[in-house]
């Protein structure tokens, strides 16, 4: 059949293109929530099905939206605000220093000279090297995006609100569609979409999790002060990728200060490897099962996706590899189409 361009099918296409366009700094927020809805739905539906006889439709999915917005952005906001709190301690103890003068560790003493060992030279050190107006750009610009995160999160939860209100509806009318352009296949590779979600998102609750108690023990061992507090720190923010390197760093700069050199750099050590095992290998392992890709190609799909839309994209990457590869078995599952005689 030929291709006909019709007004109708250019003002769909019109239409389609501004809504991308108007909605495209909300991409975010609309992925993270149709990620969340698609990963909770089994225990939204539970929810339901207790409270439903008491409770309206609406009032239902208000409540199990807060519940969800609770418990994941409580736990990420306790070790954000306890990282905080450590750092701010931290600047104390290295001003502190600096009025006595910073004694260099041993180990690091025959490169350290004399220079910082004076009382002050770390602040006059720092005031030859800053740039008032680079830290003050620095400065707005986290506000910015910190600005920024708070309005993607806050259309995420709204967003969020309305999947779980009208996600039976949304899930017939998205079905209908794609059977409509893609054929019989279409709920096949909805299935395929769905598992893919729930164990990418599983995958990054394990690799927390493992992070967490790895991490626990191997600062008990080492000797760290408030093990379990600083294992929960990292294994919290180990959920969003690389940020569980910061806690490690500000664990390491704390022991340093402290004198604990050789517990600084076993925690290091171990801290980093856990998080890197943890990212590389636990969260490919345990996203493999709902993906049926290989361990390198949910690898990539982890690093690509964030690198691509962000902390989201930890989740999405996979989910589109695995549709690629299901379409890919789907096109070598179908028989080669007969010669057209001539």
């Amino acid at each position: 059949m030929p291709f006909r361009i019709t007004v109708p099918g250019v003002l769909g296409a019109l239409v389609l293109v501004l809504t991308a366009w108007i909605l495209h700094s909300y991409l975010p927020a609309l992925l993270v929530a149709g990620v969340a809805a698609v990963a909770s739905w089994p225990l939204y539906r539970r929810f339901a099905a207790l409270l439903r006889p008491r409770m309206s439709r609406g009032a239902i999915s208000a409540v199990f939206t807060l519940l969800v917005t609770a418990l994941v952005l409580a736990p990420l906001i306790f070790a954000c605000w306890a990282l905080l709190a450590k750092a701010s301690a931290l600047l104390l103890d290295i001003a502190a220093a600096d009025r006595k003068g910073i004694v260099a560790p041993a180990w690091l003493a025959q490169h350290w000279g004399s220079e910082l060992a004076r009382p002050g030279a770390l602040w006059a050190w720092v005031e030859q090297r800053a740039d008032a107006a680079a830290l003050l750009g620095w400065m707005q610009g986290l506000g910015e995006f910190m600005g920024r995160q708070l309005v993607i999160i806050g259309f995420a939860v709204l967003a969020l609100f309305f999947l779980y209100q009208e996600g039976e509806s949304l899930a017939r009318e998205l079905k209908r569609t794609l059977r409509h352009f893609v054929g019989e296949h279409a709920e096949g590779y909805v299935d395929v979409a769905t598992r893919a979600i729930r164990a990418s998102t599983n995958s990054m609750l394990i690799a927390a999790l493992f992070a967490g108690l790895a991490c626990g023990i191997a600062f008990a061992v080492a000797g760290v002060p408030q093990p379990v507090t600083w294992a929960a720190i990292v294994g919290l923010l180990a959920l969003l990728p690389f940020v569980g390197y910061v806690a490690l760093s500000a664990l390491t700069l704390e022991l340093a200060l402290a004198g604990a050199s050789s517990t600084a750099l076993v925690s290091l050590a171990l801290g980093g490897t856990i998080l890197f095992f943890g990212d590389k290998v636990v969260r490919p392992l345990a996203a493999r099962k709902g993906t049926h890709l290989g361990f390198v190609w949910v690898l990539m799909g982890c690093l690509g996706g964030f690198e691509a839309l962000g902390l989201v994209g930890v989740v999405i990457g996979p989910v589109v590899l695995t549709l690629a590869r299901e379409l890919w078995a789907e096109r070598m599952r179908m028989p080669d189409e007969a010669p057209v005689p001539a």
